[in-house]
Order: structure tokens, then sequence, then C-alpha cells
């Protein structure tokens, strides 16, 4: 039992350094091409910018301030957005067979995935900081205390890495950079336009409202309105945690089968 026990920690461990391994591969690529850093937050932020000054006026929250109602969700679309790089990333590298040379090598079959997911989360915790500087200039406000203003982002953050891992299943299983961004949109623009991110689900249509309601972005971004603005955090956590750990338990086993087939 104990030399069983043993084993599973070195295995863990050794997958967990090569993935971490993969991750700093990843992140490097930054480094030499900032533009790819550069170009992921200029959606967010044009998106802010539009839905604050061109359709801020229109929309009817109930709250006094747009800003407060719009950041939580432009927060979880962001991070959806970016976990839609995963799949696209590991997409590019499966066309360019720079995949086939990290299976010949004696590495964990997970650590590419794991590393491309790791990267992506560092980044959305970049982009979602950035996120909360451009609020704060257009006029967002944090109402509660500063533990919950944290767990704004690390729950955004954690979010995010959840739907990294159905983006990596698209990503393996198409192993093309076009068909994956296709793809992609596919699931995250009803995620993100079917929910809570910019306008109460009281104000759609009755049909949509029940999709919506149970739709997790939703449930996600009332979590972050209430860490950021105040209210009840209990059910909305609850159902967060379920909804990320659901989403990992599933794809992730999924993603790794798919990348362990034969090419």
């Amino acid at each position: 039992m104990n030399a069983t026990l043993l084993a599973l920690r070195t295995e863990v461990r050794w997958a967990l350094g090569d993935a971490l391994v993969m991750a700093w591969r990843n992140m490097l690529r930054y480094r030499r091409s900032p533009e790819l850093l550069v170009f992921s937050t200029i959606q967010p932020v044009m998106f802010v910018l539009l839905f604050a000054f061109v359709f801020g006026g229109a929309i009817q929250t109930g709250s006094a301030n747009y800003i407060d109602y719009l950041l939580p969700g432009i927060f979880v679309q962001t991070v959806i957005f970016g976990a839609m790089q995963t799949g696209i990333g590991l997409a590019e590298d499966l066309a360019g067979g720079l995949v086939d040379r990290y299976r010949s090598l004696p590495m964990a079959r997970s650590a590419v995935i794991a590393g491309r997911i790791l990267a992506d989360t560092a980044r959305n915790v970049f982009v979602v900081a950035l996120m909360l500087a451009v609020g704060h200039a257009i006029g967002f406000r944090f109402h509660t205390d500063v533990g919950r203003a944290l767990a704004v982002v690390v729950v955004a953050v954690l979010f995010g890495h959840a739907f990294s891992w159905v983006s990596a299943c698209i990503g393996v299983a198409v192993k093309d950079v076009e068909t994956a961004e296709v793809a992609g949109f596919i699931w995250v623009f009803p995620l993100t336009f079917l929910s809570s991110t910019f306008v109460p689900v009281q104000s759609m249509p009755a049909w949509l409202q029940t999709v919506a309601t149970h739709n997790p972005v939703t449930i996600v971004v009332d979590l972050l309105r209430a860490l950021s603005q105040g209210g009840p955090v209990a059910d909305p956590l609850w159902q967060t945690a379920a909804w990320a750990a659901g989403i990992v338990a599933v794809f992730a086993p999924i993603a790794i089968a798919l990348y362990r087939r034969p090419s």
C-alpha cells in the first residue's frame, strides 16, 4: 500500500513538473511576440467601452451605476474568450507537428494540455487585472471589502480555467486552427450572451429566461456581482464551484484521452 501511494505521488509530481515546464514554454511566446498579449486585451476593452458608453444608457438594470453591473460580466466574458485560445493554441501545435515531437519525449502525456491551460490561466490573471484598471478609470467601484474584491479575480480566473478544458477538447479533436476558432465561437457566444452578462435575466422573453437562469455564466456573474457590490454569496458560490468542478471532471479526461489518440 505504501509503495503504491509513493509511486502515485511520484507520478503526480512528475506530471506537475512537466506541466510547469510546458506552461513556461507557452508563456515565453508572449515575451517573443508581445503583440499576442496586446491583442488579447483589446477585445474586452472594446466590449467595456461599447456597452458602457453606447448601449449602457438604454439598458435598465435597477442599478444606479451600469458600470458596476457590467464589469463583473465582462470579467467572466473575458476569461471565457481567453479559454478559447487554449483550443486554438493546441490545434496550432498539432497542425505544426510540434506535438508529435513532444510525444517522443519521456514526459507526462497530460503535460502538453495542462501546460497550455496553466499558461492561459496566467494570461487571464493579467487580462482581468487590466479590466479592473479600465473599469476603475470609467467609474467601476467595489462596494465590499478587500477580501471579496480579491475573490472576484480568483473566481473569474478559476472559472476560465475550467472552460479551458472544454476548449482543449475541441483543439485536440479538430487539429486545425481555423476549425478550432470557428468551433470555439459556437459555444462561447451562446454562453456569454444568453446570460446576465450585459442585461438582467428578467428583461428577456420568458422562454429565454429559463435558459439564462440555468446558464453557468449567469451563476458566476451573479456571484461576482454579489462579491463586488454586496449581497448573499452562499448559493451562487456553491453552484459556481459545482459547475467548475463538474466541467473539469468531465472534460479533462476527455481532452487527455483525445490527445493520446494516435495521429
